[in-house]
């Protein structure tokens, strides 16, 4: 027999590690699987050691206890949760990577009483009908921003994609070569312009853009004006853009929707709170943009989610088209966001 060989009849038969101490202690509170998995894993990894260095692993000097107490470590590590809890110390309180906003404790009871049991979610209670799962955050969206109509899809991309196919699909998308932004997750505008099936149309530079040129590029093939909210970069100095409510004169003039996509979605004046100011959902709303999307887990504070709001009709064909369904979020977002909604009531 081999040194080698003599090394691998040293490693634990998986059975006895199932039944050594440091893992049996564990069968009331991890599954019978999960042990089965890490008692394998361990005595594996001491075998490919045996195999690639020709020498014996030095937990076998301590027996099988010392084996199983590394299984067991092991199984504790495959049954705790992936998704968990984790202490922010970055300095960035919207973390992208870490969650995004924290839910209030109103949209936490909100969520569990819902989801305890049956809910209205698309039935109408005082009609005995079926019911529109949207109904309830709609009124309380238009309240909080003088939109005429609003719907919620999953997130935020996705509700600019379907805004552009609802309203352009098969045409082009005026926008500025300054907004053409990309965000985590390397997420760009023009990605989700081409995934909507809307050709892109840069006008202007980087740095400046006029009203005349989007005017000049307005033809045929043209189905709406887009304006992007630089919400993660600023251009300073040398520089202009045009605001919104100029590109809606400009697109009732040629008969074109405007949407803007105003990404981070502040409800609130910034500027109350001695913060920066960020244009809020009002404001865009206010300027007549027919659509303007927006996150509900960024500034809002709320779950993730893509609001739309703006005009009946154009809101009306975008909850129309058949990519809502695929994009519609569930009873726990919506009785979040509703939670999270009502508390700008309460101001």
């Amino acid at each position: 027999m081999t040194e080698r060989q003599s090394l691998l009849r040293k490693l634990p038969a998986v059975d006895k590690l199932l039944q050594a101490a440091p893992v049996a202690r564990l069968a009331d509170e991890i599954p019978h699987a999960i042990l089965l998995d890490a008692c394998q894993q361990t005595v594996d990894v001491l075998r490919r050691e045996i195999l690639e260095r020709d020498r014996q692993p030095e937990v076998l000097t301590g027996g099988i206890e010392a084996v199983a107490s590394l299984a067991a470590d092991q199984a504790r590590l495959l049954w705790q949760p992936s998704l968990r809890p984790v202490i922010n110390a970055t300095g960035t309180l919207l973390h992208t990577n870490l969650g995004r906003s924290p839910l209030c404790a109103s949209a936490l009871r909100a969520v569990d009483e819902v989801s305890r049991g049956y809910s209205n979610l698309e039935y109408d209670l005082d009609g005995g009908a079926r019911g529109h799962r949207y109904s309830h955050v709609e009124k309380l969206l238009c309240r909080l921003t003088g939109a005429e109509a609003a719907t919620v899809v999953n997130n935020n991309a996705g509700a600019v994609m379907l805004a552009l196919t609802a309203l352009a699909k098969g045409k082009e998308a005026i926008v500025s070569r300054g907004e053409l932004v990309e965000i985590g997750g390397s997420f760009r505008v023009p990605d989700v312009m081409a995934a909507g099936g809307v050709q892109l149309r840069e006008v202007g530079t980087t740095n400046k853009t006029h009203l005349r040129d989007y005017r000049q590029a307005i033809g045929d093939a043209t189905g709406l004006l887009l304006k992007v909210h630089t919400s993660n970069y600023r251009i300073v100095g040398f520089h202009s853009d045009v605001p919104a409510r100029e590109l809606v004169e400009l697109g009732r003039q040629f008969e074109l929707p405007v949407i803007e996509d105003l990404g981070s979605g502040m409800l609130v004046d910034l500027t109350e709170f001695g913060l920066p100011a960020e244009p809020t959902v009002a404001d865009s709303v206010a300027a007549g943009l027919d659509l303007v999307t927006f996150s509900g887990d960024k500034l809002l504070g709320g779950p993730q989610a893509g609001l739309i709001v703006g005009r009946f009709d154009a809101v009306d064909k975008v909850r129309r088209h058949p990519l809502a369904r695929a994009l519609r979020i569930d009873k726990m977002t919506l009785a979040a966001l509703e939670a999270t909604l009502r508390l700008y009531l309460d101001r």
